[in-house]
């Protein structure tokens, strides 16, 4: 396992400067770069990154690490906020979307989970609302509509309440993206129902990424479901029921196959550790994603609260509806996993990164962001790593810096 230096943090470790000339501003903005270690100088002008340049090391001391902002696709509110609300205004997305930078976090999909219908019109058509600022708009690119198109099945429908879910129908579904002004840009359904398969294909062919999640396909269930365009597993190894056949369950088949990429929640709870190095293993470090799967409890203080129709306990880990001893959501952002998926697996900084800004990216076919790179969007964050927790010090979007920390 590769070893990482702490980086100290000093008054001048890292520099940052603006200036204005004629109608565009640059910035030049200097560290480690996360995927060789090397120092270097990153200018941005307009929002973008037009050079990357390699350096000497400051003779101030070693400066902090440079990497591309993070990209969640799955998380389900933060700082008390559910997406799901049906009453959510630009305030409190602006209220989750500051929060998430504060943690590395430049890019998200907001997702809605299983509700009736009405309800999820409404929760469309709020957050479609709600995307008023241009700025916090860059960091909110589309949605996830996670269900109702899911197993019924206790274990497989993990936390999605029973009531609500439904057959795939694909008129119903055209409402919610009608609803959402087109900008549900992934859904997670079960494969193995009556109208998954046309739902599947629709979605493919309007540029909508459809995963495999809370289900219990068959190998050829999940097979006709990757012919039909399906491109991913949501939270591989959750949304899964405890007692599953050894040989005849739908882990092994979308493990196997090698049109589906994994998303995987590594925040040291929804999966044990032999579980994420085996996934990694299969799945390696392009077909990887790293994702929080965060609820809105996520940035409170831990404590009881009232959710789901019961009390679940939040803890700095994770949040549990304690009757049943189930897992109710994460509780960590995305920026936990990053540290945890090292540990696990003894990958590299840079393949854990990637897993949480480079694939996601190209899976949702978000061009213009997730590398570092000439020409793409100057989303980065500076950052240390301490016993492989992340620390971030500062966040920028579009050139602009967004978070500092004191």
């Amino acid at each position: 396992m590769m070893k990482y230096l702490l980086f100290p943090i000093i008054a001048l470790s890292f520099l940052i400067f603006t200036a204005c000339s004629s109608d565009k501003d640059s910035m030049i903005v200097e560290g480690i770069l996360y995927s060789n270690k090397k120092p270097v100088s990153i200018e941005i002008s307009d929002g973008k990154i037009i050079r990357i340049k390699q350096t000497q090391k400051s003779s101030i001391g070693q400066q902090l690490i440079i990497a591309p902002g993070l990209i969640d696709i799955q998380i389900n509110g933060y700082n008390g906020i559910d997406f799901s609300d049906p009453d959510l205004t630009a305030e409190d997305l602006e209220k989750i979307v500051k929060g998430l930078w504060e943690v590395g976090v430049t890019t998200i999909l907001a997702t809605v989970t299983t509700n009736d219908h009405e309800h999820l019109m409404s929760s469309f058509k709020a957050l479609s609302n709600a995307l008023a600022d241009p700025k916090i708009s860059m960091s909110v690119p589309g949605f996830h509509l996670e269900g109702p198109y899911i197993s019924p099945v206790q274990g497989f429908r993990g936390a999605h309440p029973e009531k609500y879910i439904r057959l795939p129908d694909l008129q119903e579904f055209k409402q919610y993206q009608e609803a959402a002004d087109n900008m549900i840009r992934l859904i997670t359904v079960a494969p193995e129902f009556e109208g998954a398969i046309p739902l599947i294909r629709y979605c493919a062919d309007n540029d909508i990424v459809v995963s495999l999640g809370h289900h219990n396909g068959t190998a050829e269930q999940i097979t006709a479901a990757v012919d039909a365009g399906a491109s991913l597993s949501t939270h591989l190894g959750n949304g899964c029921a405890n007692m599953i056949h050894r040989h005849n369950n739908p882990i092994w088949p979308q493990l196997a196959e090698d049109r589906l990429s994994a998303s995987i929640i590594t925040d040291g709870f929804h999966l044990n550790r032999e579980e994420v190095r085996t996934f990694y293993k299969v799945k390696g470090d392009e077909l990887t994603i790293l994702v929080s799967d965060a609820v809105d409890l996520a940035g409170l203080p831990p404590g009881e609260y009232t959710r789901w129709g019961g009390t679940v306990v939040l803890t700095p880990d994770v949040v549990k509806f304690p009757a049943e001893n189930v897992l109710a959501g994460a509780a960590s952002p995305i920026s936990k996993c990053i540290g945890n998926m090292m540990q696990f697996t003894g990958c590299s900084l840079e393949s854990a990164i990637n897993m949480a800004s480079r694939n996601p990216a190209r899976l949702i076919g978000l061009d213009h962001v997730g590398e570092i790179q000439v020409g793409k969007r100057a989303d980065l964050i500076l950052f240390t790593m301490q016993d492989k927790e992340m620390d971030i010090r500062q966040t920028i979007l579009n050139g602009d810096v967004v978070y500092q920390a004191e």
